[in-house]
């Protein structure tokens, strides 16, 4: 009995955990960090996005990294890393839905988007004959059409907003096996 003590005592005072030494930015897989760091609040509550979101759609956030790794940048488990946004310029989804469903014949939904042509098109047609009405409330709630000068909707973090996946020239498709 007396033995077994000394043994797990020698064993629990011979293993030490050795910190590592690395440049954080250097991390590649999810399993080595967490970004962000869930104790820091990131979320900006007028835009709903990532604080510091660029028109590049890029956000510098606090990142921590795993058990046993010290940054070298920092001296600690905490680091900067440049994460992917949503860049917002104040345009809700919500106002721009509800215009277009009441006020959409005369346009103001395209007037508070930033597109005046296509309003006094619409308000000169009352809407299109209220086909174009039709159109544009599908096509601005499947964010399809956003604002004039390129940036997101607010909307809030963790609400409807979805992720357009587009195709180009250099985008290669699989044949699934069935086909």
């Amino acid at each position: 009995m007396y033995w077994c003590a000394v043994t797990l005592l020698l064993l629990f005072l011979t293993t030490k955990s050795d910190q590592v030494n690395v440049d954080c930015n250097e991390l590649q897989m999810m399993g080595q960090f967490m970004c962000p760091d869930p104790a820091k609040n990131h979320i900006d509550p007028k835009t709903q996005q990532l604080r510091g979101c660029t028109k590049e759609s890029r956000a510098r956030v606090w990142c921590i990294a795993a058990d046993e790794i010290n940054c070298t940048e920092t001296g600690n488990a905490t680091f900067t890393r440049e994460v992917p946004c949503k860049w917002t310029n104040g345009y809700h989804l919500d106002t721009t839905l509800l215009l277009s469903v009441f006020l959409g014949m005369f346009g103001v939904d395209r007037f508070y988007l930033g597109y005046p042509g296509i309003g006094l098109l619409k308000f000169c047609t009352l809407g299109g004959m209220f086909l174009g009405q039709l159109i544009d409330i599908v096509l601005i709630a499947l964010q399809v059409v956003g604002p004039a000068d390129g940036s997101a909707y607010v909307i809030p973090y963790y609400g409807a907003g979805i992720h357009i996946v587009r195709s180009d020239n250099t985008t290669y498709r699989l044949p699934r096996d069935d086909w």
